[in-house]
């Protein structure tokens, strides 16, 4: 075993399993996925921390537990088709891929997006389609989709990204509410959307995600 494949499963064994994550699916694939293979490279020995890692341009990867947690919630499942938004260098998606018939991962930053289609491809991943384009407005044209998973902090949800729900699909995503953020499992009924709290997390706002301020004169 190397050293990477026993960090991941020590993550998997005190971060993930201990964190009430018990769906089978995501801990296989959290143990499956090489987490390392999708950080900056110069931060592969800290990717099985117990912490969100720096991607530059003021993004990062979810910790393992939040992301385990988010994905655990959502239960999504096989012959699913997945938006995975704001992938980063591609570690979720690859993660999602492994569970669902195929993801679209949407990326912002035109660099990062390239990276992650190439790191994807080192790892044979072939089920990702890779999407540069601004995150707030989703990407419709490989919708509808069975659940959104938002790799984020939300302080306003952009009401176009649940239009590309389809009826009784999922979304989850982390709202930045005051200092105590919290996870909520929103699923789509026709014009409606119920919202559920999974638990409590926090996360640095995505672009174009955050609260609109008003000014009065």
């Amino acid at each position: 075993m190397s050293d990477f494949q026993a960090l991941r499963t020590m993550m998997v064994d005190t971060q993930v399993r201990p964190s009430d994550v018990t769906r089978y699916p995501v801990i296989g694939a959290m143990l499956a996925v090489p987490r390392e293979a999708f950080v900056p490279d110069g931060l592969r020995a800290a990717a099985y921390a117990d912490t969100a890692v720096d991607l530059g341009a003021g993004r990062a990867m979810l910790e393992p537990r939040t992301f385990a947690k988010m994905l655990d919630a959502l239960e999504i499942g096989s012959g699913e088709l997945v938006l995975d938004l704001g992938c980063g260098l591609g570690y979720s998606a690859a993660v999602i891929a492994r569970m669902v018939d195929f993801v679209v991962a949407l990326e912002q930053d035109e660099a990062m997006a390239a990276e992650a289609e190439t790191r994807l491809g080192a790892q044979g991943v072939d089920n990702v389609a890779v999407i540069s384009g601004r995150l707030r407005d989703g990407d419709a044209k490989h919708g509808p989709y069975d659940a959104i998973v938002v790799e984020g902090g939300v302080e306003r949800l952009p009401a176009g990204l649940v239009d590309q729900l389809k009826d009784g699909g999922r979304i989850a995503a982390i709202f930045a509410d005051n200092r105590a953020g919290a996870l909520r499992i929103g699923q789509k009924w026709g014009d409606h959307v119920d919202w559920r709290f999974a638990f409590n997390a926090t996360a640095p706002v995505l672009p174009g995600f955050e609260k609109v301020t008003e000014f009065a004169l």
